[in-house]
């Protein structure tokens, strides 16, 4: 059976339990890794008293890797989304560019991106929670491409504006800067290189 076809008959209850067993070990393995995380950890990080009560809801640590991802995937996007549903303007690449950098700063520049940090510890090793995490990342890169595409149908951009390119370079582009902001512990590089990504797409606004 599917996580997701014992969460669609679980309680409220237990609902309520199995979301606190994922909220925990998403913020224990985001602080100590996936391979770090041990059983006892989450048992430990949700308040869960028995291991038999976490394999209630998950048959196995992968089960319970695949919920994590999609926590993840909701809670970056969730913060984001009111900003990436209108996000179809200059003005409005620019409030998005510096919300993200005032999270960073609000974390101290310490822990990188949620979907960064699992993709890079398991896209290697675990070929479902890498296909998982691409499609958290086709979720968001496709946020972006929709507001190009906006602005590319009212006139801001012009025709010869690859949409679908300028939405992965600026989501790659991302990346690499929190990867930089979590090393360097400063927004510099996350900065510049979201104004330069911003500034490419500028240069496709007719004149």
């Amino acid at each position: 059976m599917s996580s997701s076809t014992k969460t669609r008959r679980l309680t409220a209850k237990g609902r309520a339990t199995r979301d606190r067993i994922v909220a925990a070990a998403a913020a224990v393995m985001y602080e100590q890794g996936v391979a770090g995380t041990s059983t006892e950890d989450i048992l430990t990080a949700a308040q869960v008293t028995s291991p038999s009560q976490l394999y209630h809801y998950f048959a196995d640590k992968k089960s319970l890797v695949q919920a994590v991802i999609e926590y993840q995937t909701e809670h970056v996007l969730g913060f984001q989304r009111p900003l990436l549903q209108r996000l179809d303007s200059f003005e409005a690449l620019e409030a998005w560019r510096d919300a993200i950098v005032l999270a960073q700063h609000a974390r101290r520049c310490k822990g990188g991106c949620p979907i960064g940090s699992l993709a890079a510890e398991l896209s290697d090793a675990d070929p479902q929670a890498r296909t998982r995490l691409a499609a958290g990342y086709a979720q968001w890169e496709g946020a972006i491409r929709d507001g190009l595409v906006s602005m590319q149908e009212r006139g801001e951009l012009d025709e010869e504006a690859d949409a679908d390119d300028l939405s992965l370079a600026l989501l790659t582009a991302l990346q690499g800067g929190l990867l930089m902001t979590q090393t360097r512990r400063d927004t510099v590089a996350l900065e510049a290189v979201l104004n330069a990504m911003i500034d490419r797409i500028r240069c496709h606004a007719p004149t």
